[in-house]
């Protein structure tokens, strides 16, 4: 029976003692501890787990690299930083041992065909706001910044030829000394909050609604929208061959390491090839 007046804290898997091995060798807490930080989780013992379980991988992928007798020749990449010995043997064992195919024009025309809306050039907006500025954490100036850009849009629905004037002197962003002008807008040049309004947004006249941003409410008023356009096969066959290619070998480094582990003695943690450090 539990009592209500026993508040002792229920202890942690952090705090439990468990051991993490592979074929014997062990791989210290305080190793998995400094491995945490490169694996997101929401709660501290899920991030110890990807940790403890990304490091019995890749003891795994180092103990099958040795026995092979492999040599690591480390690589320097396009920033000039160097492969330790370590990742150069994994690098080094995958290449020997996980082969793929490379996808031919039917793999990649089928991709293509299936997926036509990822192969379009993005859409262009020639766009002018007036930004009512509000913090964040003020619903009190928020409350304020969006009653102001109602008035504004109410009253640039009779007046539109007032957007410059009152951009001048009601907006709080630095194009208001052009007319609240912001130029020609693609994808990822604004916050996404605001981007994606203008996808709904009318053209050549003012949004009937404020846009609310991190940084507050804005009169939108998109001037030109410039819609995308198919791209053809042939500029994107590349990317495309690139993406299956990645993905199959993605697939055959899992089965590669699950293979592995069916002849190892892995203790502690359940292995995972999501969590290769190939993948990461």
């Amino acid at each position: 029976m539990v009592s209500l007046l026993d508040k002792r804290p229920e202890r942690s898997p952090l705090d439990r003692p468990k051991t993490v091995s592979v074929n014997g060798v062990v791989i210290s807490r305080a190793r998995i501890a400094r491995e945490m930080q490169n694996h997101t989780a929401e709660k501290p013992a899920e991030a110890w787990t990807e940790a403890a379980r990304a490091l019995a991988i890749r003891e795994l992928l180092l103990q099958e690299a040795r026995r092979q007798q492999l040599e690591a020749n480390p690589q320097c990449d396009a920033e000039g930083r160097r492969e330790t010995d370590e990742e150069a043997l994994v690098r080094t064992l995958v290449e020997h041992e996980v082969k793929t195919p490379q996808p031919g024009d039917t793999e990649c025309r089928r991709y293509f065909d299936a997926n036509r809306m990822r192969f379009r050039s993005p859409s262009l907006y020639e766009v002018r706001h007036i930004l009512v500025a509000a913090a964040p954490r003020d619903p009190t100036a928020r409350a304020t910044a969006k009653a102001a850009t109602q008035a504004l849009v109410a009253e640039l629905e009779s007046a539109p030829e007032k957007f410059a004037d009152l951009a001048a002197s009601r907006s709080a962003c630095p194009s208001a000394t052009i007319g609240g002008i912001l130029g020609q807008i693609g994808p990822g040049q604004t916050v996404p909050e605001f981007e994606a309004a203008l996808a709904t947004a009318p053209v050549g006249k003012v949004a009937p609604a404020p846009v609310e941003t991190r940084y507050g409410y804005h009169v939108v008023l998109v001037d030109r929208r410039i819609d995308g356009k198919d791209l053809p096969f042939d500029l994107v066959k590349e990317r495309i061959a690139n993406w299956l290619s990645e993905r199959v070998q993605r697939v055959a480094i899992r089965q590669y390491i699950a293979w592995l582990a069916a002849q190892s003695r892995i203790e502690g943690v359940e292995l995972a090839a999501s969590a290769s450090p190939l993948m990461q």
